[in-house]
């Protein structure tokens, strides 16, 4: 299955509808605004919340955990590269990681070092606008919060991690 990932740019806090290949709404991410550290929430098109994502603060590189029905299902962490972003995440759907491109904008997710997921950013969007292909059989909604996570580190200019390597 195949998701449009485009976020609404000069929008107080975050706020934008991921949508499936037929371009229909699929989800709608929320973020929480005046807090410290990125917190968002994904909601169905029911409004049923599904996943809250949570940055962990006072760390030397980022790392944040995903919540599915208030358990805590994966941490997601950055680790210290010099040219390609890399990301391991510990989670209860199997061990993930996620590697990227020098530039930022092509990566692969992978389970259990099986690709099951592969997102690409476009480079002249107003906003970021990432093409997300998910394999059936896997949680789109999880692997959705981890293309969410990997653009609060990489991309999003309000996070104090940005870019580091």
């Amino acid at each position: 299955m195949k998701y449009l990932v485009r976020e609404k740019i000069f929008t107080f806090g975050d706020k934008f509808v991921i949508r499936d290949e037929m371009e229909r709404p699929a989800f709608e991410v929320v973020g929480k605004v005046f807090t410290f550290g990125n917190k968002l929430n994904i909601y169905n098109m029911n409004g049923k919340k599904l996943v809250y994502i949570e940055q962990k603060l006072l760390r030397f590189l980022p790392e944040y955990n995903i919540y599915m029905n208030g358990d805590l299902v994966a941490t997601v962490k950055k680790e210290f590269t010099f040219f390609k972003p890399k990301f391991n995440i510990n989670s209860n759907f199997g061990y993930f990681s996620i590697d990227g491109d020098i530039f930022n904008y092509n990566f692969s997710i992978y389970r259990d070092r099986r690709k099951v997921a592969v997102i690409s950013k476009k480079w002249f969007a107003w906003s970021d606008t990432y093409g997300v292909d998910i394999d059936e059989g896997e949680s789109h909604v999880f692997i959705l919060a981890l293309v969410i996570v990997l653009d609060q580190v990489l991309h999003d200019n309000n996070s104090s991690n940005n870019n580091q390597y």
